[in-house]
């Protein structure tokens, strides 16, 4: 009797248990989250401004062409009268519908609110404004943030005509499948995809992940008292490290990238990402400071439009050569996690922070 009970265990183990463990996870089952973290809300606005973050990056005043493509999810119903408020208060050039500069798509007319959403729609379409002012703006709400949603946004804009950039600030777990999406992250217009790394350290996150796409993790700017940088450090939240499913891509093989095992490794570059050294965001009515790993992803979109050659093969193929201290600011302090090599900072590339944080926009 008791061989028997055990007989019947093992059948359970082995073909009820077994196979729903063993089953490949698809992007039906894949949701995305917004890695947007809000410091505070204050009146005038707190956090960096445009002329403070083109400084540390030595980014132009303006400039931009073609088109920057972002993809946020559910719907954002204030972001044009957000964009403008901000637009004045930084005297920037206006950026609406009705001048052309904004346009914004909905994949089904009716969305639902989300305000963790409209907060990083509001993040994503004013400093893709701020560093490239003279680029418009594409922006186009997914009907959720599932991935089936997510995927049928990404369709569209690629396939629009004189799209320079596309930026998805938003993520969740690899999963399995994550390969057969790669095509996703082509463009007819020869579009670059840009995507954060995610906020919760170590780890890696789709669609960053994919070798289609440049991978944004994240920086802590530091600033002396009189507002100059003193420095600039990982930050803690920055998302990175090795895929368990995507093959080390080219570009990673040539710049012979130590203990990758032929896997992929994450971030691929950086840009400041801290909270605590956030971004002033303008959203229904109120200013915030804001961070997160998101904040990179569409103004690094924006450097595409500032420049023409930003592709993820240029970037390791720049920061190969002898001058990459003219591409690159280099990270060499801070982790990301207790993983002992793989989180941390250290010289040229790095799981935390990638290549390091652009000096130019001209790759």
């Amino acid at each position: 009797m008791r061989c028997g009970k055990i007989l019947i265990l093992l059948f359970l183990v082995l073909f009820l248990v077994q196979p729903a463990y063993a089953k490949k996870r698809t992007i039906k089952e894949f949701s995305a989250r917004p890695p947007i973290h809000i410091k505070n809300n204050s009146n005038p606005p707190s956090g960096l401004n445009p002329a403070q973050v083109k400084a540390v990056y030595h980014l132009p005043d303006s400039g931009g062409n073609g088109t920057i493509a972002i993809i946020d999810a559910y719907d954002a119903p204030t972001v044009e009268n957000d964009l403008n408020i901000f637009n004045q208060q930084f005297n920037l050039s206006a950026c609406t519908t009705k001048n052309g500069c904004l346009e914004i798509h909905k994949m089904t007319k009716k969305l639902k609110k989300d305000n963790g959403w409209a907060g990083e729609t509001a993040l994503d379409v004013e400093w893709a404004h701020a560093i490239a002012p003279k680029a418009r703006i594409l922006l186009i709400l997914a009907t959720s943030s599932s991935g089936t949603n997510l995927l049928k946004a990404i369709d569209y804009a690629r396939n629009r005509n004189g799209v320079v950039a596309i930026s998805m600030s938003w993520g969740g777990n690899e999963f399995e499948t994550v390969t057969k999406y790669d095509s996703y992250f082509t463009s007819r217009s020869g579009a670059t995809f840009f995507a954060s790394s995610g906020d919760n350290g170590t780890g890696v996150q789709w669609p960053a992940v994919s070798p289609n796409v440049i991978a944004v993790g994240g920086t802590t700017l530091n600033f002396n008292s009189n507002g100059s940088l003193k420095s600039e450090t990982a930050w803690e939240g920055s998302g990175g490290g090795v895929s368990s499913y995507v093959s080390e891509p080219i570009f990673q093989i040539a710049y012979r990238i130590l203990k990758l095992n032929g896997k992929r490794a994450v971030p691929d570059v950086s840009y400041n990402a801290n909270p605590s050294s956030g971004f002033a965001v303008y959203q229904n009515g109120r200013w915030l400071m804001a961070g997160g790993t998101s904040a990179g992803a569409p103004q690094w979109a924006a450097l595409r439009a500032l420049g023409k050659d930003i592709t993820i093969t240029k970037l390791y193929e720049d920061a190969s050569g002898s001058d990459y201290a003219s591409y690159f600011r280099d990270i060499l302090k801070g982790i990301n996690g207790d993983c002992k090599s793989f989180c941390n900072a250290k010289r040229n590339y790095d799981t935390v922070t990638g290549l390091g944080s652009p000096l130019t926009y001209k790759y």
